[in-house]
């Protein structure tokens, strides 16, 4: 009876201590398992990046336009110098074998071609003077700096004009007056050759004339520059 007393405690306690080991056990890993679980990654939303000013559409500066606007170089002879023959979309080779370059530099106003029989007197080369640039504001082109000696090329060839004072105007050379210039008068008569010399100095690498109109519109066939020592 002893026996079997001691037998049925035994077991009993052998029960007791299992149930309490699995009973551990079991706790352990659920509390390792919750504390290998990683915590949830937090989603963040990024911030909304403003987006990049546009930069406002820039404005040509003055200079830019300065420059656009530049006069045109003119190119030299191999004597050295400088001729454009006005109205014209040819060059033009006088008798001497000088090339005219074809027209350049002028502001405003229209050409005109004149028959190519018209008879210019007080010339070798009445063919500079039968194309013509009239109505203009101003001539000007790019050459070096220095002095020149400008020659101004008139011939009085449209037919309306008919008598001295009916074709008045005034101009500017390189910062020298002419007043009430009369290409009829400074020529003696229509169909004649007038060269007007005017001595210049360029220091800005620019040589300019101006024009204005006083009676009909001012007139020009052709424009030389000459350097000087």
């Amino acid at each position: 009876m002893r026996n079997i007393l001691a037998q049925t405690l035994t077991m009993c306690a052998t029960a007791c201590v299992l149930t309490f080991v699995t009973g551990c056990e079991t706790t352990d890993d659920n509390s390792a398992s919750t504390a290998a679980q990683p915590a949830p990654a937090v989603t963040t939303t990024p911030a909304e990046t403003a987006p990049a000013a546009t930069p406002p559409e820039a404005t040509a500066p003055a200079a830019a336009t300065a420059t656009a606007a530049a006069a045109p170089a003119l190119k030299a002879g191999p004597d050295g110098i400088y001729r454009v023959k006005a109205g014209s979309s040819d060059p033009f080779t006088d008798s001497a074998g000088h090339v005219w370059q074809a027209e350049v530099g002028f502001s405003g106003g229209d050409v005109i071609d004149r028959d190519p029989g018209l008879a210019i007197t007080n010339t070798a080369d009445p063919g500079l003077f039968r194309s013509e640039h009239y109505s203009m504001d101003s001539f000007s082109c790019s050459v070096p700096n220095g002095n020149y000696i400008a020659k101004l090329y008139f011939a009085e060839t449209y037919e309306g004009i008919t008598g001295p004072g009916m074709r008045v105007f005034s101009f500017n050379v390189q910062g020298t007056d002419f007043k009430d210039f009369d290409v009829w008068v400074k020529a003696g008569g229509p169909d004649t050759a007038y060269v007007l010399p005017v001595p210049v100095k360029v220091t800005d690498g620019k040589f300019t004339v101006t024009f204005t109109p006083n009676i009909e519109n001012p007139e020009i066939n052709a424009i030389e520059l000459d350097p000087q020592p």
